[in-house]
């Protein structure tokens, strides 16, 4: 009877403000969209899409606008908008599909997309050249290819290093980099290596380690990103478990890529490195780090030279973030795949200039929630590179 009442005290926070997309951009200022799901271990389980508004100054700050219902076992993880922003790519640890969405219209349209072979889908990455999208599943060791007109399942890209998670494409130079994190049925086994392929041709072309220690290191690199507009091409490695950046260098005379590590969060009291966010005028990079729950900005003015400059508090299992429109504010969601402890549940609100948490919005965590993803609604201007 007490998991009844909790399931329909839960549900009724989270439907009594539904609304059409119509109404909801009426009022909102600045509607976000994150991926729920229930908190914890618990016997009865709920998963969803929920609009919630972040601007401050909005009547309904912090309140859900509208929701759409997931399958219970999904355990979607990532939303990822195509470069038209035309469509939204749910990924999915529980089954071998991606959730596609029509985001042109409301109520979004979802199909289905079967992928398989892909086991524990993570990260996706769209190649504008080639028209193709690859998402990685780090439960089987592969990148799947999709067509980015059609969705429809191309190829299957076998890894020479395991459990592939972050994944970034560079059509400039015709290169793509896959980290390899850990083995989603034992965490304590870890990956240490970056993967690099050619996406026209699909080849994979070489391997790096990035750890100056002996293998196996178990340093799990989990995300990367190409700095925007950096020349030659830079890009930024999370290793997770070790808590360090590492930086991957273009070298334009050979065509291969140079590997360092660099900052260390380790050293100031943090740990399990994650995302890492550019402001729009590319002078800035915010990294956040779910243990115990911090917003790192550096100034990336060279981005071959990141320069730390501050830490702000968020919570346990900080993690993805939006801007607010005039870049002044971060929201970071915390919770890492609701693990006890990094499943905090709820959104801190940073102040990017002082470098301050300025509140927090638990909308989620009150109803027994946490949250896994947050991104802007489409139509708003992406301030972030990611």
């Amino acid at each position: 009877m007490k998991r009844l009442i909790h399931s329909l005290l839960t549900t009724s926070i989270l439907t009594t403000s539904i609304l059409t997309l119509a109404a909801a951009s009426a009022q909102a200022e600045q509607p976000a969209l994150v991926l729920y799901e229930t908190k914890g271990q618990q016997a009865i389980r709920q998963e969803g899409i929920a609009f919630i508004e972040l601007d401050p100054k909005a009547p309904d700050y912090g309140k859900i606008l509208a929701q759409i219902p997931l399958p219970p076992d999904l355990v979607s993880h990532h939303i990822f908008y195509n470069p038209k922003r035309d469509r939204a790519y749910i990924t999915s640890l529980g089954r071998p599909e991606l959730r596609v969405l029509d985001v042109t219209s409301f109520p979004y349209r979802t199909k289905v997309v079967p992928v398989p072979g892909c086991v524990v889908g993570e990260d996706i990455a769209f190649s504008e050249a080639q028209d193709r999208w690859y998402l990685t599943c780090m439960g089987s060791s592969v990148v799947i290819v999709g067509d980015a007109k059609t969705d429809e399942m191309l190829d299957t890209i076998a890894l020479p290093a395991p459990y592939p998670h972050g994944i970034t494409v560079h059509d400039g130079i015709d290169r793509m980099l896959v980290t390899s994190t850990i083995n989603p049925k034992d965490p304590t086994d870890a990956g240490e290596s970056i993967v690099v392929i050619q996406p026209s041709t699909g080849k994979v072309l070489s391997t790096h380690k990035v750890s100056d220690k002996p293998s196996p290191s178990g340093t799990a690199p989990v995300e990367i990103f190409f700095v925007p507009g950096a020349e030659p091409p830079v890009a930024y490695i999370t290793n997770m478990n070790e808590g360090r950046i590492w930086i991957a260098e273009w070298q334009r005379e050979t065509e291969a890529f140079s590997f360092r590590g660099d900052f260390d969060f380790a050293a100031i009291g943090q740990g399990v490195a994650l995302e890492v966010y550019f402001n729009a005028a590319g002078d800035r990079a915010y990294v956040t780090t779910a243990l115990p729950g911090h917003l790192n900005a550096f100034d990336i003015s060279d981005p071959r030279a990141p320069k730390h400059l501050y830490a702000a508090e968020a919570a346990g299992g900080a993690h993805h973030l939006v801007f607010s429109p005039d870049g002044n504010r971060a929201y970071v969601q915390n919770s890492l795949i609701n693990i006890p402890g990094m499943n905090d549940g709820s959104i801190s609100v940073i102040d990017l200039v002082a470098g301050k948490k300025l509140g927090s919005i638990d909308t989620f965590k009150d109803a027994g929630l946490t949250i896994n993803t947050i991104m802007l609604t489409p139509e708003a201007e992406d301030f972030h590179a990611h």
